[in-house]
């Protein structure tokens, strides 16, 4: 049986990291996404997932940089303002995906752990989690700004680590 699950966005997360002067990682997320998962409880191979985040509300904890990222550097956040996935397959251990980031849409591997207990929050509502991470190669995307260090190696890093923590809330479907 096919059931529709709401992405929660008070209860998840949807951060990052990435290189910086080649010694240390900057951590950031985006505080705006949306998604809904279709899952089938009897044939898990047949459910999918669907997801959008605003580019604009990426958040690494500093203005300054941020505002660089939304630039047309790298997110160009007023010409693509939205990253969106849409799952091929999923399986208990990995969801694979078509990605779309600047214009650009490639398949990706979510390697996943699942939470496949229901659970219901104070208000009553039922709820699952699901936790994912992936690499994507900025390169891949089209985003190359970069800067040379003059001791070799580039301010920026072209691997980024994707985390996604997410509740889930089951769709209610008023009976008529």
């Amino acid at each position: 049986m096919q059931t529709i699950w709401n992405l929660d966005p008070s209860h998840s997360n949807v951060s990052f990291s990435i290189k910086h002067l080649m010694i240390a990682k900057v951590y950031g997320c985006f505080e705006k996404f949306t998604g809904t998962l279709v899952l089938d409880s009897e044939e898990l191979t047949k459910s999918s997932v669907k997801a959008s985040i605003e580019t604009n509300s990426v958040n690494t904890r500093n203005e300054e940089r941020d505002t660089h990222v939304r630039s047309v550097d790298f997110f160009d956040t007023e010409k693509f303002p939205l990253i969106t996935f849409k799952s091929t397959s999923v399986s208990d251990k990995k969801i694979v995906g078509d990605i779309t980031i600047h214009g650009i849409t490639k398949p990706i591997e979510l390697e996943t752990e699942v939470t496949n207990e229901e659970i219901k929050d104070l208000s009553k509502n039922t709820k699952i989690r699901y936790s994912a991470t992936t690499k994507i190669q900025l390169k891949d995307f089209g985003l190359t700004w970069n800067t040379a260090l003059g001791g070799g190696g580039l301010l920026v890093g072209d691997e980024v680590s994707v985390m996604l923590d997410i509740q889930f809330v089951k769709q209610v479907i008023p009976i008529p």
